[in-house]
């Protein structure tokens, strides 16, 4: 790979990961009513279609609707450094590159439902019988999560072994 481009090529997984969220996100949206709750594992998991106006947990949710724009500004400001850091990568840093690629297609498919339809379509429900549910997410939620876990790792291992985590 060209060191110029630093691991750009890697925006493929970022357009999988969009494609992915959005796609499902459609099938949801048009197989759901709202709140409506299908148990695919009952007492543990189903599918389920809720909007989010808010953030991470709904959070700022019940606000007036500047919220939309501040979270649709913090997420091109964002991916906009995820692009720049993955252009700066060295050939060597590949677990990096996924993990900004993952947070980078999972934070466009949500700026996407922000700026479309003034929330976000969340359809994954994880909860414990009918006592605890964890809120509402979507696909582009497990790809920043699941980025951001990977980008925790390489932190930690970085600072334990004094150098970063390769492949």
């Amino acid at each position: 790979m060209n060191s110029r481009f630093g691991k750009l090529p890697w925006l493929w997984l970022s357009l999988l990961v969009f494609v992915l969220d959005q796609v499902s996100k459609l099938h949801f949206e048009g197989a759901l009513q709202l709140h409506q709750q299908i148990e695919i594992l009952p007492g543990l998991f189903s599918w389920t279609l809720a909007y989010n106006t808010g953030a991470a947990f709904s959070f700022l949710a019940g606000e007036s609707g500047w919220q939309r724009w501040l979270f649709a500004l913090i997420a091109i400001a964002v991916s906009s450094v995820l692009v720049v850091w993955l252009k700066r990568l060295q050939p060597s840093e590949t677990w990096l590159a996924i993990a900004l690629a993952l947070v980078l297609g999972g934070a466009v498919g949500n700026l996407f439902d922000r700026v479309a339809y003034g929330h976000v379509i969340d359809f994954i429900l994880v909860h414990w019988q009918d006592r605890w549910f964890f809120p509402a997410f979507n696909l582009a939620d497990s790809a920043i999560t699941v980025g951001a876990i990977m980008l925790a790792l390489d932190m930690f291992i970085s600072k334990k072994s004094g150098e970063t985590a390769h492949d």
